[in-house]
């Protein structure tokens, strides 16, 4: 299945994450594909049969800026996602009042595009582990039997 990974991240750990999203999915034989800065015309060229975004959270529970200008594209032009299958992981930190808000934004566009969550959202706390990475994997296995 060809899933698109797409990612945010402020700090690089959404980056890590997704690295591993790439390496479990291969392994299980699906056909992952990961582009920092992909644009919503690239996107829709790979033509995905399955979305995962893997994203952090800045500010007063925002997306970070370089998922926001993709976040924004799908918003305006909605492609016919209806019953593809996707999944969210959210990195944030349960200190701050809006703890993984950026997963949120893009978790509630999805279910707007008519995606089909294949897994709950999973969560990632900076406040509970350093390693969201590792953390990620036994979730993105999990993922990889649900497609």
């Amino acid at each position: 299945m060809k899933i698109a990974i797409l990612s945010g991240s402020v700090y690089g750990a959404a980056e890590d994450v997704a690295r591993v999203a790439v390496e479990v999915l291969e392994a299980a034989g699906h056909q992952p594909w990961h582009k920092l800065g992909v644009t919503l015309e690239e996107l829709l060229a790979f033509g995905p049969e399955a979305i995962l975004v893997v994203t952090s959270t800045t500010g007063m529970g925002e997306l970070p800026g370089n998922l926001q200008n993709l976040y924004y594209a799908l918003r305006d032009r909605f492609p016919a996602w209806s019953g593809v299958p996707g999944a969210v992981i959210a990195l944030g930190d349960s200190s701050y009042d809006v703890f993984c808000g950026g997963g949120e934004q893009m978790r509630e566009l999805l279910l707007e595009l008519g995606v089909r969550e294949a897994l709950p959202m999973l969560r990632l706390d900076a406040s509970e582990t350093v390693t969201p990475d590792t953390d990620a994997k036994p979730w993105l296995t999990e993922l990889a039997q649900a497609l």
